[in-house]
């Protein structure tokens, strides 16, 4: 048990709403913080009206004149984005602990005091709260278990990057943190990747729902906006952080699939084809210096067939036989599996297989579990080990999404 007395009247936990025409979902956020069982005297809350226009700002100071919680309420001109109002809280905020919670979603009864008990008990600089959707899609495959020190590298916390997390302040204020104002997408993946790479440690708390990720029914919610240049800015972002402080090698593979597979590769699906071919242009120009400074071959071995070749492709700046693999995945077709090599390995024939174009056989070759027309396809066990970053990625994909999901799945 890590001893961690409160300094003065220092509360445990500052929760800090960054909020923007949030009603009537705040109501519910406000009520949920009112009824922690952590209690009043151990949290506060910073809130942020961001220019709402809808009553958010005079809902938030009713709420601040009748809670118990010590509230501080400020009201400043909309800022475009969910960094700035965040930034703003961090800078008030005087707890132990850190939650960056969003107006639109709530917590369960318990969630502050069970994250609290977690970061003291295991000394880490951030704890996971197992999160649910609420009329939306929210990644499950965290939440098998807690544990008070989660591996970066081999779990799949790196999949969950929202900043919805309990940050130790001190983290944050030692390293001069802060959202990173310039990115309209992924703000919130950058900062929290960092907490995680130059923390002391992740916590996961599993056994107990502590927040509820809402969806909501006007559709009006940041991570739904914004176009595909958005999209580069966030990779780029996140790929530079991670090159920043881990160095080349299986480490930094694992963690790069994430900005590759979940952000990049997302701009270059089926809906490459009903674009304009200046759109597709631009696109493969900002994916050439990021494939160029980033894309390794081993991290190719850690992907399934078709989104290295789609990878690959813009490595090579081949938008002709890229579009050749997307109308294949967007036809529903299924590969042949083909057997080939000395000793034979197991490929999936997409489009230009066996040409000897800039897509060579091994680049068809399956490295980890696929499915092709409902049947499961294991690599071949009959070589060596394969490498730390290959049996990483392999466990993190299957269980990403806590569902298995067919080579064409579509990911958020």
């Amino acid at each position: 048990m890590v001893d961690m007395p409160r300094k003065n009247d220092e509360p445990d936990v500052s929760v800090i709403i960054g909020a923007y025409d949030a009603m009537p979902y705040l109501v519910r956020c406000l009520e949920s913080v009112e009824a922690q069982t952590i209690g009043a005297d151990r949290m506060e809350i910073v809130a942020v009206d961001d220019g709402s226009t809808d009553g958010t700002g005079a809902c938030l100071e009713e709420f601040a004149a009748r809670t118990a919680i010590p509230m501080r309420v400020v009201r400043q001109a909309n800022s475009g984005g969910p960094s700035g109002p965040r930034n703003r809280g961090l800078g008030l905020a005087r707890g132990r602990y850190v939650f960056f919670l969003d107006a639109d979603d709530y917590f369960g009864e318990e969630a502050l005091e069970r994250m609290v008990a977690m970061g003291d008990r295991a000394g880490t600089d951030v704890v996971l709260g197992k999160i649910v959707g609420v009329n939306r899609g929210a990644a499950k495959s965290m939440w098998k278990e807690t544990v008070e020190r989660a591996d970066l590298y081999s779990s799949n916390v790196k999949f969950t990057l929202s900043a919805q997390k309990l940050f130790r302040r001190d983290l944050l204020v030692r390293l001069g943190m802060a959202f990173d104002e310039k990115l309209k997408t992924g703000e919130d993946a950058l900062f929290t990747m960092e907490a995680y790479i130059r923390g002391n440690g992740i916590s996961v708390v599993a056994d107990y729902t502590c927040y509820y990720l809402v969806g909501r029914e006007d559709r009006n919610q940041m991570t739904k906006k914004g176009g595909y240049r958005r999209r580069f800015d966030s990779a780029r972002a996140l790929m530079g952080l991670i090159a920043r402080y881990v160095p080349p090698g299986p480490r930094r593979d694992v963690l790069m699939v994430r900005p590759f597979v979940i952000t990049l590769l997302p701009q270059f699906g089926p809906g490459l084809l009903k674009q304009t071919p200046e759109v597709r242009e631009r696109k493969m120009a900002l994916a050439a210096p990021l494939m160029k400074a980033y894309w390794t071959p081993e991290l190719g071995r850690n992907l399934k067939v078709d989104e290295r070749l789609r990878l690959m492709c813009l490595a090579e700046g081949r938008l002709d036989l890229l579009l050749d693999i997307v109308a294949f995945l967007r036809a529903g077709e299924e590969p042949e599996l083909v057997r080939r090599g000395n000793p034979p390995r197991l490929h999936l024939a997409y489009p230009h297989f066996g040409e000897g174009s800039v897509l060579p056989d091994r680049a068809y070759r399956v490295t980890i579990t696929e499915w092709v027309g409902g049947r499961r396809i294991e690599a071949p066990r009959d070589g060596p080990r394969p490498s730390l970053a290959r049996r990483v990625v392999r466990r993190t994909r299957r269980a990403l999404l806590g569902v298995v999901r067919a080579p064409r799945a579509h990911r958020a």
